[in-house]
């Protein structure tokens, strides 16, 4: 009971930030003028390719999976590792992080692989996935860090502020006390709940990263893990098509906008709801796109991404146990068969 108190309390908490950052965005906004654009100035085509370009990427990392999970039991089937995957993207959408548990129990129970094992993968891949995005990240420092100085430069009063902060003698010397007091009571803060979380995170990322030394083909594992990235790029920069006002940015401005708009994906919130949003709203600020703009943009490919994920989820959980009691008695006969 107390479990179940806890998640429902986590539910409610992780959706009251996500509900308010989306509000905060949406507020102010222009409600007649975005269901005008919606109705006449969206090209759904390019939504449509969006959708099968992420559905894609939901297949490469099936195949991803599929190689982790080899060497701790057997290949599990391609059919029940997709639907897996899937359930846990809907899982995601409820409680953050949920659907990293709801896959693995997912795949152990139709395949009969320990649970256990299958976090470990899991983790594994989390790992991989934290470095692409990183390595991401880097690339769009290198590269438009030029467009960024411009963006200030045309924008004052944001570098004023920025300024301010970084320049603040209350950032500065809290920084500094913070540093002194957790060298004085560094003994104390190892025995507490958040360096213990930290620990074990890095602890897990390390084991993830040594893990992939024991599987097979690891060219079509780096090839997947590359290709899953590059899919949800595309996926994200395909919407860019269906706007006027962002069809005439560069593959760059979109990698800009990808990577920031992931980082609002890691945020603690349902499916990066309000998180997503103002990254990816503030990463094509820097290309001119005005926030008027940038919330329809935001809207729409946020909203198409996390329509696909409840339909192919909900198809995902419900079709799950009749495929695999059809696959059963498929085994079944043959085995009869066999045996003849």
């Amino acid at each position: 009971m107390r479990k179940f108190t806890v998640k429902v309390i986590q539910f409610l908490l992780f959706f009251a930030i996500g509900a308010f950052l989306f509000w905060l965005i949406y507020k102010d906004q222009d409600i007649n003028r975005i269901q005008s654009v919606l109705k006449n100035d969206v090209n759904y085509f390019w939504i449509i390719i969006s959708l099968i370009i992420g559905l894609l990427s939901h297949m490469s990392r099936t195949s991803r999976w599929r190689i982790l999970v080899k060497p701790i039991s057997h290949k599990p089937r391609y059919l029940n590792t997709f639907l897996a995957i899937m359930v846990g993207y809907l899982m995601n959408l409820a409680i953050p992080r949920m659907g990293e548990i709801s896959r693995c129990g997912v795949l152990s129970r139709y395949e009969k692989i320990s649970f256990t094992k299958l976090l470990g993968t899991v983790v594994a891949e989390r790992a991989v996935d934290m470095a692409s995005l990183l390595l991401l990240l880097l690339v769009v420092i290198l590269s438009q860090f030029r467009q960024v100085l411009y963006f200030l430069s045309e924008n004052p009063e944001i570098e004023t502020k920025l300024l301010a902060i970084v320049t603040s003698p209350i950032l500065i010397v809290g920084g500094v006390l913070l540093i002194i007091l957790i060298y004085i009571f560094r003994n104390t803060l190892q025995n507490t709940l958040v360096y213990k979380k930290v620990t074990a995170f890095l602890s897990n990322l390390k084991e993830g990263f040594i893990s992939i030394r024991s599987i097979d083909h690891k060219g079509w594992f780096l090839f997947h893990s590359a290709a899953i990235w590059v899919l949800y790029y595309l996926m994200l920069y395909a919407v860019f098509f269906a706007f006027d006002f962002t069809s005439h940015l560069s593959l760059l401005a979109g990698l800009t906008t990808f990577v920031f708009a992931s980082f609002g994906m890691v945020a603690p919130v349902q499916g990066g709801m309000g998180a997503w949003h103002f990254m990816a709203i503030e990463a094509l600020a820097l290309y001119g796109i005005a926030k008027t703009d940038g919330v329809i943009f935001a809207f729409v490919a946020h909203a198409s991404m996390t329509v696909m994920i409840i339909v192919i989820g909900i198809i995902s959980l419900l079709i799950l146990p009749f495929i695999n009691r059809a696959m059963t008695e498929k085994q079944e006969v043959k085995t009869v068969c066999d045996q003849q």
